[in-house]
C-alpha cells in the first residue's frame, strides 16, 4: 500500500491548522459596558408636585348685611394694620329680640376671650423667640472661638428662624382676634341701635398684601360674607401631595430642594408637618393612589424666593436620607435574581453573576453593603444574553 510519508514540515502545517480551527470556533468574547465601584455620596430622594401658599391670611367678611361698596384695592396692593379696606353702607334691619341681643352680647364675651387667648400666645412666643435669638447669638459666638460644632451652632440658627416665624404667626393671630372683635361688637351695636352713622368701616387687621378680591362693584352682602383676602406673601409655604408609602419616611426638619419653580438655582426649604390624614386620589393613568399632605416651609434666606405668589406651582425634592463616602455602584449595573440583586463582576475576562446586598438609593446609584468592594469592575446595562462565566471585553476598551 502506496502512501504519504508524514514529515516535520507536514506535522507543522497540520498542527497550525488545527489551532486555526479551535480558535475560529472558540466563542468570542462579548463586548460589555463597564464601571468601577468608587466611594462616594448616595442620596434616597423622590420627587413631587405641589403649591405655594401664604402661611397666615385673613377673609375679610361683613359683619352686618349691607351694602358693599365699590373696593378701591386690587390684588397686590400693599395695606397696613388699620387701614381702611371696605365700606359697608347699612340696610334697613328688623330690630333683635331679647335672645337676639343676648346672642350678640354672647359672641362678643366670645370673641374677648378669644382675643385674650391670642395676646397670651403672641407673648409666650415672643418670648420664646427672644430666648432662641439669645442662645443664636451665644452658639454664633462659641463658633468664631470653635467651641462649638458646627452643626450645633446651625441646630441654633433654625430654632430662631423657627420661633422668629411661629412669632410672627402668633402676632397675625392676635390682630385677627381683635378684628373678629370689632366684627362681633358691630354686630351688636347694630342689634342694639347704637351704630353711630349709616355706613361701617371696615379695616385691615394686620399688615399684608390685598391676595383677593371677592367682587368687582357694589353689591349686597349678607352677614359673614367674604369680602377681601389679606395676607403676606413673604410668609410662603408650600403645600406637597406625596404618596403615602413616601410620606412614612419624612419628618419635621426633612431637607427640601425646590425645582423647577420658574427662577434660577434651587430653593433650599424643609418639612414642617406631616399631615396625619390620608386621602384618595386619581392619576392621569386612572390609578387610585394614597396621598398625604406635607407642609414644607421655604428657607428665611433665600431671596429669590420673593418673586414666587399664592397658589404658585413647584416641585419638591425630598431628601429624607443620605449617605458620604459609602461604597456605591451604579443603578443600571444591577438586576434581580429570584429574590436578591445581583451584578456581574468581571474577574479576569469572565463576568461573574454576584449576589449584592444594598442600602440607599437614588441620583441612579446604590449603596453597597456587601458582595461588592472598592475598585471592583462590574458590568452596566447587561443584556439578557449575558450569563455567568462568558467571557467579556470592555467595549470603551478599558
Amino acid at each position: 500500500m502506496s502512501g504519504k510519508t508524514l514529515t516535520p514540515r507536514n506535522l507543522s502545517i497540520a498542527a497550525v491548522v488545527a489551532v486555526l480551527v479551535v480558535v475560529a470556533a472558540w466563542p468570542g468574547a462579548r463586548p460589555v459596558d463597564t464601571a468601577v465601584l468608587d466611594t462616594g455620596a448616595v442620596a434616597d430622594r423622590f420627587e413631587a408636585e405641589g403649591r405655594t401658599r401664604v402661611r397666615d391670611r385673613y377673609d375679610i367678611t361683613a359683619p352686618v348685611a349691607g351694602i358693599a361698596r365699590r373696593p378701591t384695592l386690587e390684588p397686590g396692593d400693599r395695606v397696613r394694620a388699620g387701614d381702611e379696606v371696605a365700606v359697608l353702607d347699612a340696610t334697613a334691619t328688623p330690630a333683635l329680640d331679647a335672645r337676639g341681643r343676648a346672642e350678640a352680647r354672647a359672641r362678643v364675651d366670645a370673641a374677648r376671650a378669644r382675643l385674650a387667648a391670642a395676646n397670651e400666645l403672641a407673648e409666650a412666643a415672643a418670648a420664646a423667640m427672644r430666648q432662641a435669638r439669645a442662645e443664636d447669638d451665644r452658639q454664633q459666638s462659641l463658633l468664631a472661638r470653635r467651641l462649638v460644632a458646627a452643626e450645633a451652632a446651625e441646630r441654633a440658627r433654625t430654632a430662631r428662624l423657627r420661633a422668629e416665624r411661629e412669632s410672627a404667626s402668633a402676632r397675625f393671630g392676635a390682630a385677627t382676634a381683635g378684628h373678629e372683635l370689632a366684627a362681633a361688637e358691630a354686630v351688636l351695636d347694630q342689634a342694639t341701635g347704637s351704630l353711630d352713622g349709616p355706613a361701617l368701616v371696615l379695616r385691615s387687621p394686620v399688615d399684608g398684601v390685598v391676595l383677593r378680591r371677592h367682587f368687582e362693584s357694589a353689591r349686597p352682602v349678607a352677614v359673614g360674607e367674604a369680602l377681601l383676602q389679606i395676607g403676606d406673601p413673604a410668609a410662603l409655604e408650600v403645600e406637597v401631595e406625596v404618596l403615602s408609602a413616601d410620606a412614612a419616611r419624612l419628618s419635621p426638619g426633612t431637607p427640601v430642594e425646590l425645582v423647577r419653580w420658574g427662577g434660577a438655582g434651587v430653593l433650599q426649604a424643609q418639612v414642617r408637618r406631616v399631615e396625619p390624614a390620608g386621602f384618595t386620589k386619581v392619576s392621569a393613568l386612572g390609578v387610585e393612589e394614597q396621598r398625604v399632605p406635607v407642609i414644607v416651609d421655604l428657607g428665611p434666606d433665600q431671596p429669590q424666593a420673593g418673586v414666587l405668589g399664592d397658589g404658585w406651582r413647584v416641585f419638591a425634592r425630598f431628601m429624607p436620607r443620605s449617605a458620604e463616602g459609602v461604597v456605591r455602584v451604579p443603578a443600571s449595573a444591577l438586576f434581580a435574581c429570584g429574590e436578591d440583586r445581583c451584578a456581574f463582576r468581571i474577574q479576569g475576562r469572565r463576568a461573574r453573576s454576584t449576589v449584592v446586598s444594598t442600602g440607599l438609593q437614588g441620583d441612579g446609584w446604590v449603596e453597597v453593603t456587601g458582595g461588592l468592594q472598592a475598585g471592583d469592575r462590574v458590568v452596566v446595562h447587561p443584556d439578557r444574553g449575558l450569563r455567568d462565566g462568558d467571557r467579556v471585553g470592555d467595549r470603551g476598551g478599558r
